[in-house]
């Protein structure tokens, strides 16, 4: 059975939960596949105007459509700004680029806060440095510390890359002591590629493709900003690139 309305059948089929888009002249809007029928040409001239006006109807279905949208613009700092100690940060090569310096812990943190998403990003040591990715933080408004979830960049000889902490209070959450294959992903000498997904409760990460956490964490933050971390310390330099986020839609 399918429901013809101005040239456009909406088949009775189920879907998966999500957004695709399938094979063929199938355009895809949450759950329901939208065919659009040929276009007949001796009836063209007399249809125009329908078909207009049913593209129009249709758009603002696209809303609904989970996009990525890049946090950093591969050219200047703008909607990023610095919070903790005097480790710098700068663009170069399409990077963001952490100097570890004096003090306490530095972050580079997004102007925007997010609640659920899907973040990915590459990151490289030009220099050995412990480093982190923050995710759902905020600065305590008493003494400014940064507390929230934190992604580990570790070069150490434990390799706890990819790793769950959280910085500000409660320390490891998800170590990776017991994850040989977790701890085999990471790389020294070149690029990595993270993962962090956040939705509701469940914080998920993988490391090269490799899952590293898998955690319900009734007690978590909710909500934060996203911040790339310079360990205290006077050794290390990191770098980010592609820095990529899809807030999740219920």
């Amino acid at each position: 059975m399918s429901i013809q309305w101005l040239r456009v059948r909406v088949p009775s089929a189920s879907f998966r939960n999500g957004l695709g888009i399938l094979p063929g002249p199938f355009f895809v809007f949450g759950r329901t596949p939208c065919i659009l029928s040929p276009v007949n040409r001796t009836r063209e001239r007399r249809s125009g105007p329908l078909w207009l006006l049913a593209a129009c109807l249709l758009l603002p279905l696209t809303a609904c459509v989970q996009t990525p949208k890049s946090l950093f613009n591969g050219h200047d700092l703008e909607g990023w700004s610095k919070v903790g100690g005097d480790a710098t940060f700068d663009v170069d090569d399409d990077c963001i680029v952490g100097i570890h310096g004096p003090g306490p812990n530095t972050f580079l943190r997004t102007d925007d806060v997010y609640s659920d998403f899907d973040l990915s990003l590459e990151f490289r040591w030009d220099e050995p440095g412990n480093s982190g990715i923050q995710f759902r933080s905020r600065q305590r408004p008493d003494d400014g510390i940064v507390e929230g979830y934190q992604c580990e960049l570790d070069p150490s000889e434990r390799s706890w890359t990819c790793g769950l902490y959280h910085e500000g209070s409660r320390g490891w959450l998800v170590p990776l002591e017991d994850l040989p294959e977790s701890q085999a992903a990471r790389r020294l000498d070149g690029w990595n590629r993270i993962r962090i997904r956040a939705e509701g409760p469940r914080i998920r990460t993988w490391l090269n493709g490799v899952p590293c956490v898998d955690l319900l964490d009734s007690d978590g933050e909710r909500s934060g900003f996203v911040a790339l971390q310079v360990h205290s310390g006077g050794q290390g330099r990191m770098r980010w690139r592609n820095i990529q986020l899809t807030e999740l839609m219920d």
